[in-house]
């Protein structure tokens, strides 16, 4: 996909991530589930990948901060209270989506981003 007059792509932020979503396409029904939504949000990132909501600053966890070096993070919700994140890698040629995590439920997501959940 080109967005403007730079390509789209989406990857993964480490192989042992590319390797769990591989997975899930072979495992039990739900798995294959999971696989689907995130291979649908994967090719709508490639179409937009400024489709998901940008996440404020204060809240990032600060494992992306030093694990990734991000200097933006947005999410992309899925059914079912899942989340994609991801952040957004470019040049003046390129524009890559880099999943870093998805979420199976909001409570998940909120521990990770320090939201109260009761």
């Amino acid at each position: 996909m080109k967005l403007g007059a730079r390509a789209v792509y989406v990857a993964f932020a480490d192989e042992s991530l590319k390797v769990a979503f591989d997975k899930l396409k072979t495992g039990r029904f739900e798995d294959r589930k999971t696989y689907e939504l995130l291979d649908r949000a994967i090719d709508d990132l490639k179409k937009d990948p400024l489709i998901g909501i940008k996440i404020p600053m204060n809240v990032w966890p600060k494992y992306y901060v030093r694990k990734y070096g991000i200097d933006n993070l947005r999410k992309y919700d899925l059914p079912n209270g899942w989340r994609l994140i991801y952040t957004l890698k470019g040049d003046s040629v390129q524009i890559v989506a880099v999943v870093l995590e998805w979420f199976a439920s909001h409570k998940e997501y909120a521990k990770c981003f320090g939201y109260k959940v009761s």
